[in-house]
């Protein structure tokens, strides 16, 4: 028997069973769509990033931000910030409030107002402070792990990822999580894989590949030739929890299961909303959903002008019909009685 491609991660008293992680992303990552992700498979989820100073200041919507619920361990905090000091103690508060399993650094992000302040993707510009910092953070939280979160580079000219990961380690990083693509590139382009594997070679700590993973069949490729203990999915993962499950389950049996059908998305897109509603309020679920319900539709038949109506639902009831309504017109065009518009 073939040896599997995915096997558990240690990251001393934590393990993480199924290294497929879902990526922190900013407005998106919140409870309810981590649960739905879990609930597919995924075997790591982290907070959307919040700011050291947040928590120093005890911000009360930074508060709800790292809330973690039982049903979704193992699950990290991400922090972003550029001063060691100010992230070990912001660290604490983290673990003061939440008690997650992990903290992770960002120094991926690649937002203006982020880097500005020299944190997230910035700090790739100086590796001498994304070292202290990692150490004094580890410091601070042990026995705690401490992961990080990070880019290939600033840009195309100054593409360093490899230094800054020994660097990490070097100062107790437990594992690592690398975007293959520079700040330049913000989210276009291929991500470069080949940078990805030369970082997972440089360390003995895990290394999470993160970029263009949204195949069961590219998830396995890229396990393979790139030398990564796990993935983490981000965009991918928009309004697909399946990715975690089809690929657990392809990389398990070899079988790549169906896409899931119209139906299916549209149930999950309105249970997403139900969680969404009992997670925020519905003024604020039905404002944060727009999104979600239109990247359950993206791709399918006839969905555009449902997904622009969607963008303008301004109650839990009106969102609901038009995914229903969208539901009811797919299957009756799929028995051939009705036609569904572009």
């Amino acid at each position: 028997m073939s040896e599997p491609l995915l096997k558990p991660i240690r990251l001393g008293e934590l393990t993480i069973e199924r290294p497929l992680a879902l990526a922190p992303m900013a407005g998106v990552t919140n409870w309810p769509f981590r649960r739905l992700c879990k609930e597919h498979g995924c075997g790591l989820v982290v907070t959307e990033f919040v700011s050291d100073k947040a928590l120093l200041y005890d911000s009360r919507r930074t508060r709800e931000m790292i809330q973690l619920m039982d049903d979704e361990r193992p699950a990290g905090v991400q922090i972003f910030g550029a001063d060691p000091d100010t992230m070990a103690r912001a660290a604490v508060r983290v673990v003061e409030l939440e008690q997650p399993d992990l903290i992770d650094i960002n120094m991926g992000c690649p937002a203006p107002k982020v880097t500005k302040g020299r944190g997230g993707s910035s700090l790739l510009k100086e590796p001498e402070v994304a070292q202290e910092i990692v150490r004094q953070v580890v410091r601070a939280v042990a026995p705690l792990p401490v992961t990080v979160k990070m880019r290939i580079g600033w840009d195309a000219r100054s593409i360093n990822a490899v230094e800054v990961a020994q660097r990490v380690e070097e100062a107790g990083a437990q594992m690592i999580t690398v975007h293959g693509r520079t700040r330049e590139q913000h989210y276009s382009g291929r991500a470069d894989w080949d940078v990805i594997a030369a970082v997972a070679r440089a360390v003995s700590v895990p290394v999470l590949g993160n970029g263009d993973i949204s195949d069961p069949r590219d998830a396995a490729e890229r396990i393979r030739t790139s030398g990564v203990a796990g993935l983490a999915v981000g965009r991918g993962a928009l309004g697909n929890p399946w990715v975690f499950s089809r690929t657990l389950h392809y990389l398990q049996t070899g079988e790549l299961l169906p896409e899931p059908d119209v139906r299916e998305r549209v149930e999950t897109a309105l249970r997403h909303l139900e969680l969404m509603i009992a997670y925020r309020g519905e003024f604020l679920a039905v404002r944060e959903m727009r999104k979600h319900a239109a990247w359950y539709l993206k791709g399918l038949h006839g969905s555009a002008e449902v997904r622009a109506a969607i963008n303008q639902a301004e109650r839990p009831e009106e969102l609901r019909s038009l995914l229903l309504g969208y539901l009811e017109r797919a299957e009756a065009y799929r028995a051939g009685s009705v036609r569904l518009l572009s």
